[in-house]
């Protein structure tokens, strides 16, 4: 085959002044690696208006790429995807629906504006928890993180008790659809109970604290054990007066395994955690007020009043800034000053250039009320 005549070629190439290096002509016998690879089938678009050929292969650029390289006139290189290759907004009505209903082991229910209440629904278990029971609410939280019409989750009990506990009676699971498959728990041997603890247990309150959305726990009774560092994982609590809050692991021998020792240390300091949890402690809710562990105590008919009334509080408040702060406050409690300003400030780059904040200072001026969260209307 005779070799491409030189003064052609050249006549092919852009302008040599001011030409990207990454633009230069990949080699011939690369040529066809990358035109099928990227796309230079019978399926491929033609070429878009402003793209040239480039090199003796005569492979257009713009294959090597998903998208169009355009050349400006001055021999420049643009590289742009078009907006059709952007992924639409899914629409509310056709988005998935964010579970609510009765499960095994819990009851969920969506109320305005975008308050998801789960409430444990075995009272004569008194709320104890399974392994498939924390699967399937590390399931509804994750949903609930992804789907915007939930802004706050509440989380409460039913009867006397917030949640005892692991159920360790070892009865049958109660009735109700599964939002996940169920698995093996592990506990067989000393790894299962490692692998049991870190990928079943450990992970609900992860799942908790990892949400950016906020969320309650509304105390109504007995909250023990995995039922007091649920609680404590999240970021409000309100107890009844009926309230009673502990760990009393070591009472059966065991221990604090879900986290709970170091949210109490978080709450409590270390000399407080260890006479809470050496001495077994059961507090009131009054004491629990007192010791820091809720925010706020209540009569118990007043419990989910005051509870929704902050859960409408703070659906109401500037969603985006409002989960950007509640990290920057955890990642805070857990970093130099250095490195909290720095988490602050890359945040706030957002939060200063979203429209909540622009309307957030127009109400100001205006002397009104602002209406946060025009993004999420609709959704």
């Amino acid at each position: 085959m005779a070799a491409p005549d030189p003064a052609e070629t050249k006549k092919s190439l852009p302008p040599r002044q001011g030409r990207p290096t990454h633009m230069l002509a990949p080699s011939r016998r690369h040529a066809h690696r990358i035109s099928a690879s990227a796309g230079a089938s019978r399926h491929s678009p033609r070429a878009p208006a402003g793209t040239r050929r480039i090199g003796t292969c005569g492979l257009r650029l713009f294959d090597c790429l998903p998208y169009p390289i355009r050349i400006t006139p001055n021999g420049q290189a643009q590289a742009r995807p078009p907006a059709c290759t952007l992924l639409p907004h899914t629409p509310a009505s056709e988005a998935p629906m964010f579970p609510t209903g009765s499960f095994r082991g819990f009851d969920i229910r969506l109320e305005p504006p975008g308050i998801a209440v789960i409430t444990f629904n075995q009272p004569e278990r008194l709320n104890g928890l399974a392994q498939p029971i924390k699967r399937d609410l590390i399931e509804a939280i994750t949903q609930a993180q992804m789907d915007d019409r939930v802004r706050v989750l509440l989380f409460t009990g039913s009867g006397r008790a917030f949640c005892a506990g692991d159920d360790i009676t070892g009865r049958p699971l109660p009735e109700g659809p599964a939002l996940v498959p169920d698995i093996f728990p592990g506990h067989r041997e000393e790894i299962g109970t490692y692998n049991g603890l870190r990928v079943l247990s450990q992970s609900l309150n992860t799942a908790i604290r990892n949400l950016d959305k906020l969320t309650i726990a509304a105390i109504n009774g007995v909250a023990i054990q995995s039922g007091l560092s649920l609680a404590l994982a999240c970021d409000f609590r309100i107890a009844s007066t009926e309230a009673r809050l502990g760990s009393a692991t070591l009472r059966f021998g065991l221990l604090p395994d879900e986290g709970g020792h170091a949210l109490l240390v978080q709450l409590l300091g270390v000399a407080r955690a260890m006479d809470f949890l050496m001495r077994k402690r059961i507090v009131s809710g009054a004491e629990a007020l007192e010791l820091g562990l809720v925010h706020e105590l209540c009569e118990p008919a007043e419990l989910m009043d005051r509870a929704m009334a902050l859960a409408r509080e703070l659906a109401e408040g500037p969603q985006v800034a409002m989960r950007l702060l509640k990290r920057s406050l955890y990642l805070a409690a857990e970093s130099t000053w250095a490195q909290a300003l720095e988490d602050i400030a890359a945040r706030t780059a957002i939060s200063d250039h979203h429209p909540d904040a622009r309307e957030g200072v127009a109400a100001f001026r205006e002397r009104r009320t602002p209406r946060f969260n025009a993004w999420l209307e609709g959704r």
